[in-house]
């Protein structure tokens, strides 16, 4: 009997991942990850040239990413559809040999493979290895602390309604948002709204190749790409 064993890979530098991670990933007989059709994948090629000679490669292809809007029923049926089949073929080779599935970041905050987790409890043994957020990553490629003394850190996604963001950003000291791309313009209007556009940074690609630290009021660019926006907080402090 094996296990469906899920490695954190950190927020996307290989000197970053865990011991444990290193190991169980050079190590592997099977190896699934999750990416987008047509693409290598993000978390494979972290892993670049760490999989043994002779790992069977298994790639988790997403039926849907961002071409119809995630609160279109059709859009959790396939997901949903997905992970099912998925869960079974994990299932099936976990009852001969580990499966390492790879996660970027932490596996159990916002990862997708919690979706596979809930599926596989009493089917087979499931084990989490944690990893560095992404998060954690760029607040760190700022150089600044994310948070001071008594701050409350808020971790927000930009899908969320306009209104519903600009009171969570009046509304903390700290801020973190995530799933950027596509919102970006409706992010900017709500931290404008809510008098902290100026407090803003936009870090893309944190701890990766082609890392990028800036504020976002001069960010020109086009849609970021593995960005996240941060306010720090200035609490208290000795």
């Amino acid at each position: 009997m094996g296990r469906v064993i899920c490695v954190g890979l950190g927020p996307g530098d290989p000197d970053l991942m865990s011991v444990r991670a290193d190991r169980l990933i050079r190590g592997a007989r099977h190896v699934a990850y999750f990416r987008k059709a047509g693409r290598k994948g993000q978390a494979r090629q972290i892993v670049n040239g760490m999989l043994a000679d002779g790992a069977v490669e298994h790639p988790m292809e997403y039926p849907v990413t961002t071409e119809i809007p995630f609160d279109d029923p059709e859009y959790k049926r396939l997901l949903a559809e997905f992970y099912d089949d998925w869960a079974n073929q994990l299932e099936a080779l976990a009852k001969t040999d580990d499966v390492i599935v790879l996660c970027e970041g932490d596996p159990f905050f916002y990862g997708s493979f919690m979706h596979l987790h809930s599926r596989l409890q009493g089917r087979a043994a499931v084990e989490i290895v944690p990893g560095i957020t992404g998060m954690s990553g760029c607040w760190t490629a700022t150089d600044q602390p994310i948070t001071w003394g008594d701050d409350v850190l808020t971790v927000a996604m930009a899908t969320l309604p306009e209104d519903e963001l600009t009171r969570r950003i009046a509304d903390t000291n700290a801020l973190v948002v995530m799933k950027i791309g596509r919102n970006l313009p409706k992010l900017t209007r709500a931290l404008a709204a809510a008098g902290r556009l100026d407090d803003a940074w936009l870090v893309e690609r944190g701890t990766m190749p082609g890392q990028s630290v800036q504020k976002l009021t001069e960010f020109t660019g086009d849609t970021p790409y593995f960005a996240i926006v941060l306010i720090h907080g200035q609490g208290r402090r000795p």
